[in-house]
């Protein structure tokens, strides 16, 4: 068997045979340090950060955070089944903090440690979750020709993936970011996915909504009452979120339940993390 073919049965094996033949733990617990805790007017919205999808912006994220920095702030715009976006001091869409821009993570690269489940082909690469992310990303068995024994990745804007906003240049997100309620391919490839929300997806959806005429702009917005990692709170405050680890068999039940009700529309996007919190 030549590369090429073995790279397509890797692939296909991987796809038929599903990430329950790996061998992984049932759950894994979200480190407090990746864990931001949102509050808001509508009520609290807990996401996991990424660090290995942009190490960069989650650095940023958790020292504005520290800083007590996205306390108060508004969901200057939000369109409905779209994204709502925040982070901006003035709450006018043209703010951001003193620190300098920074240099956009649109990829990343992936290892064999990763804990990547599989869960749809589409196209040269594969579909399929990363921690909680959704991702595309080339099959393991492409690591065997790699330097470096990785692939490429990269995030997907599925319903609950947190993205750091921008300018035109791709290298200006600061410190606004949204928070994805619908599925929007258009932004894959050209903003920086960092992390998903875990919990309060629902409360997400209930902030106020803008007028489409002006762009989602928010007339009386909702806010952050406060932004913290869940490192910062005493321990007997801060929530404890445990999630399916993709390939372990909460994971693969709910992504054969999504599978049958959506049928031939089913899509990455329709798996959302499988939790449970605790605490908080």
């Amino acid at each position: 068997m030549n590369l090429k073919m073995f790279l397509a049965a890797a692939a296909v094996s991987m796809i038929a045979g599903g990430a329950a033949a790996q061998s992984v733990g049932e759950w894994r617990t979200v480190s407090p340090d990746n864990l931001l805790v949102i509050d808001t007017s509508k009520g609290r919205v807990l996401v996991e950060l990424e660090p290995r999808a942009a190490p960069n912006h989650i650095e940023r994220i958790r020292t504005l955070t520290n800083r007590g920095f996205y306390d108060g702030l508004k969901f200057h715009r939000v369109i409905p089944d779209f994204m709502a976006q925040t982070g901006d001091p003035q709450g006018t869409g043209a703010g951001g903090s003193d620190l300098p821009d920074i240099k956009g993570e649109f990829s990343f690269r992936r290892g064999r440690d990763s804990g990547f489940a599989p869960v749809e082909n589409s196209g040269p690469g594969l579909r399929g979750i990363m921690g909680s992310l959704p991702i595309t990303t080339q099959p393991d068995a492409q690591m065997f020709v790699t330097a470096d024994l990785k692939v490429g990745a990269g995030g997907l804007f599925c319903p609950g993936v947190a993205g750091m906003a921008r300018a035109g240049s791709p290298d200006s997100a600061n410190s606004q970011f949204f928070l994805m309620t619908g599925q929007n391919d258009a932004l894959n490839g050209g903003y920086t996915t960092f992390g998903r929300v875990v919990q309060g997806l629902d409360v997400v959806k209930s902030l106020k909504t803008g007028s489409e005429a002006e762009d989602g702009k928010v007339a009386d917005p909702d806010t952050m009452t406060r932004v913290q990692l869940a490192s910062a709170m005493p321990e007997g405050q801060r929530p404890t979120v445990r999630v399916a680890a993709p390939g372990s068999a909460p994971f693969n039940a709910a992504v054969e339940a999504a599978r049958a009700a959506r049928g031939a529309q089913f899509g990455i996007c329709d798996v959302q993390p499988v939790v449970e919190v605790t605490g908080g």
